[in-house]
Order: C-alpha cells, then sequence, then structure tokens
C-alpha cells in the first residue's frame, strides 16, 4: 500500500475531494466561461445589434466548449504534455456525448490514467495520447448518455415544480444556488450541469445577486471601493475564510436570497438561461443570461432585474447586517478581506 500511495505521489495523483470537486470543478467552469459563457454574450449582442461578426464569434467559441472544458480540468490538475494536449478530445467527445459533467467525468478518468504511463515508457509519444484519449473517449460514450439524460431530467423536475410551486422553490432555489456560489465550488457549473434555466434559472440568480452584491455592501466599511467591486463583480467566494471563523457574517444574504428568491419568481417572472443562472452580478453575466432568456420581457423584466440583482440585495443584507451589528453577532472586522 504505501509503495502505491508513493507512486500515485510521484506521478501528481491527488485523490482527494478538493482537488476533483473544487479544484477541477471550478476549473470546468472556467472553460465554460472561456467558451460557451462568452460564445452566448456575443451571440446577444449579435442578435441584438445585427453586427454578423459577433455571431461568428459566437459560433466558433460555443464550438470549443468541450475542448475548453478539457484543457481547463487537466491544467486544474496540473497536467503537463501529452496528458495535457490529449484532454481536448476527451474533453470534445465527453461534452458531445454528456454534456459539461458528462466531459468533466471522462477528462478525470482519463487524465489520471495519462499521468499514470506518462513518460514511463521510451515510446511515449504513441503510449500517453492512446491511453488519455481512448480511456477518455470509452468513458463518454459508456456514460455520458446517462449522465445527461440524469442532469436533464433533474433539471426538468426542478423547473416543473419552480412553475407548480414558484413561491417555496423561490426560496429553496435562490438560497441554495446562492450559498453554493460562496461555497468553493462552482455554481455556474452546477446550474449548466443540470440545465437550470426558466423561471428556476431566475430564482438562481436572484440568490447569486443576493450573495455578492450582499457582502460587497454590508462589507463596505471594511474593504471599502475595492472590496465593493470584488465582491459585487467578482466573487463572493472570497468571504469563505471569514465565514469559516464567523459563521454569523451569511445569515444577511441568505435571508436576502429568502426574499428575492420568490419575488423572483412569483412578481417579477425573471427567466435566465443555464449558463447565467449561476452566475450572479459576476461581470454583469446574470443580468445579461435574463436579458438573452427575456429579449421581449419589457419594463417588468427590467424592473425585475434592477430590484431581484442590485436594488433589494444591497438594502435587505445592509439592514439584516445592521440588526446583527447591534445584536454583536456582526463585529467590527468580520468581513475585512485578506486578498
Amino acid at each position: 500500500m504505501g509503495g502505491f500511495v508513493a507512486y500515485l505521489k510521484r506521478k501528481d495523483v491527488d485523490l482527494t475531494a478538493k482537488a476533483y470537486f473544487i479544484d477541477a470543478l471550478g476549473a470546468m467552469a472556467l472553460g465554460l466561461f472561456a467558451s460557451l459563457l462568452i460564445g452566448t454574450i456575443f451571440q446577444t449582442l449579435g442578435e441584438k445589434t445585427g453586427i454578423d461578426v459577433f455571431v461568428t464569434v459566437a459560433a466558433y467559441a460555443k464550438q470549443a466548449t468541450g475542448a475548453a472544458i478539457g484543457i481547463a480540468i487537466a491544467y486544474s490538475l496540473r497536467c503537463t504534455g501529452l496528458v495535457l494536449f490529449s484532454s481536448v478530445a476527451v474533453g470534445i467527445a465527453g461534452n458531445t456525448l454528456g454534456g459539461p459533467l458528462g466531459a468533466y467525468v471522462a477528462v478525470l478518468v482519463a487524465i489520471e490514467l495519462g499521468k499514470a504511463v506518462y513518460k514511463e515508457t521510451k515510446i511515449d509519444i504513441l503510449v500517453t495520447p492512446t491511453v488519455v484519449i481512448v480511456s477518455g473517449v470509452l468513458t463518454a460514450v459508456v456514460l455520458g448518455p446517462s449522465i445527461d439524460r440524469i442532469m436533464t431530467a433533474l433539471g426538468a423536475f426542478i423547473q416543473h415544480a419552480t412553475v407548480m410551486q414558484p413561491f417555496i422553490m423561490g426560496i429553496i432555489v435562490s438560497v441554495v444556488i446562492g450559498m453554493v456560489l460562496t461555497l468553493p465550488i462552482s455554481s455556474a457549473a452546477i446550474c449548466l450541469a443540470i440545465g437550470l434555466g426558466g423561471l428556476a434559472g431566475g430564482a438562481a440568480t436572484a440568490g447569486c445577486c443576493a450573495q455578492m452584491v450582499g457582502f460587497a455592501v454590508m462589507s463596505f466599511r471594511e474593504n471599502r471601493w475595492g472590496g465593493l467591486i470584488a465582491q459585487g463583480l467578482g466573487t463572493s467566494m472570497l468571504q469563505m475564510p471569514n465565514i469559516v471563523r464567523r459563521p454569523q457574517i451569511w445569515i444577511p444574504p441568505i435571508l436576502a436570497s429568502a426574499i428575492t428568491g420568490p419575488l423572483s419568481t412569483c412578481v417579477f417572472h425573471l427567466e435566465n438561461v443555464p449558463i447565467g443562472s449561476g452566475m450572479g452580478t459576476c461581470g454583469l453575466v446574470g443580468p445579461i443570461g435574463i436579458y438573452t432568456a427575456m429579449p421581449d420581457g419589457g419594463s417588468n423584466m427590467w424592473w425585475g432585474m434592477l430590484m431581484v440583482c442590485f436594488v433589494l440585495p444591497a438594502l435587505l443584507t445592509w439592514l439584516f447586517s445592521l440588526v446583527l451589528r447591534r445584536m454583536k453577532w456582526i463585529r467590527e472586522g468580520d468581513m475585512k478581506l485578506s486578498y
């Protein structure tokens, strides 16, 4: 057993939850951002402006989705050389047969097997790509379609439940996805993997915005303008070390998301596309996704986007944080960022 552990260490194979569910999943999201997400944004620009070059850029960016996922995951797990480059083909196969999560699973299997044989033979230039691509494609063929069906069914169930029970599901989806966004895992990758769109996507966006805008505003006294921008347009994940030390600081944005979620589903009827559902105000992708999903939403959409994504998260979390500060549950400096 000791020899096997030493071998894994020598080959840099890290069999931990952090490597697979934080590092790799986060990298998968970055791959999606660099292909499908930016492609969706350019497609929307092209359709609304009539500029054909945007549509052309969008088409090529979207076609690169599987490849981007593959190389992003491989890079995050410290793959180099032939293992890294061969992951491109695996990502394409996995995404084609099983969607983003299918690509994620296929690439993980392929690169870990590839690491095991990398530079172990004199014909490495043949062995490593063969092991990576064959194992990855076979994994995609065997597991991909089932993964895709399961994720599609799960997303459809959540969306259907949200339509049937918009108030209750608005709260649940908003709170859960918002918390996932702040945790060191990728809410965007999860939303896209299960195809979380429609009303449920709107509720997810509300929860994410409550976390990002909420933390940005209620920690303004500690972090000033730099913190406002870093959290409001970047990520509320920056607060995770502070949450571990002082969990009470998480209460205001969670309460805010429990309010904005049902407002999104029941009052403003906001919808989103899956790629934007788990993004919140990060780069304003969440609001852009709402506009993409509701191009003819009219003034109700614009008012809803303004209130649910910006005004209410800021106001509600600030008010809740004032109460908790007076109760001494939140103390001066509890939300100071150390970036």
